[in-house]
């Protein structure tokens, strides 16, 4: 009996992230859900839209896909914009392992505040969060705005859904490699 609760266990788990990475999508599809989630996240951002004009690169993850039963996996498929043209695209994916069980979707949005920051991002093979550099992960005050301290910071992360900005999650451990379309 625990021979079958465990096959049944890799089974259920394999169904939930074998798709993740299949959902590659073309350029022109990334750009379009690019530029729908930054819209989304000038709209839930109170001054995100002023932080971005200042930041030298946006990388925008519009859909990261997280699931998990016991054993999570998360994936995406983005683009880095720099003056608001697309230059490169990417991928994120991350693995987990603990107590988890269902899926969502979220949007991710990364600001390279200094040309430093972004020229690192940029020659990295495979840029690793809180490894190759250390993701700001964004909070806001009461009134909606961003903290003054993290504003400062070289590079901000923001994780959001199509509920408002998500808390209590991170960038650590997430791996972010160019993709050709």
């Amino acid at each position: 009996m625990n021979r079958l609760k465990q096959t049944s266990f890799m089974v259920m788990a394999l169904m939930f992230l074998a798709p993740l990475p299949a959902m590659a999508a073309s350029a022109v599809e990334i750009n379009a859900k690019v530029t729908a989630a930054l819209a989304d996240f000038y709209k839930t951002v109170s001054g995100g839209k002023e932080l971005a004009a200042k930041a030298r690169g946006i990388l925008v993850f519009p859909e990261v896909y997280k699931a998990g039963i016991g054993i999570g996996g998360e994936y995406g498929e983005g683009a880095l914009r720099i003056g608001g043209k697309t230059v490169q695209y990417y991928s994120t994916a991350a693995a987990s392992i603990g107590f988890q069980l269902g899926a969502q979707v979220k949007s991710q949005v990364i600001l390279f505040m200094t040309k430093d920051a972004l020229k690192k991002f940029r020659a990295s093979d495979g840029w690793k969060a809180g490894v190759d550099g250390s993701v700001a992960l964004a909070s806001l005050g009461a009134d909606g705005s961003i903290d003054s301290e993290t504003a400062k910071k070289p590079i901000i992360g923001f994780i959001f859904s199509n509920k408002g900005l998500m808390y209590n999650l991170t960038f650590e451990g997430t791996k972010i490699s160019k993709i050709k379309k």
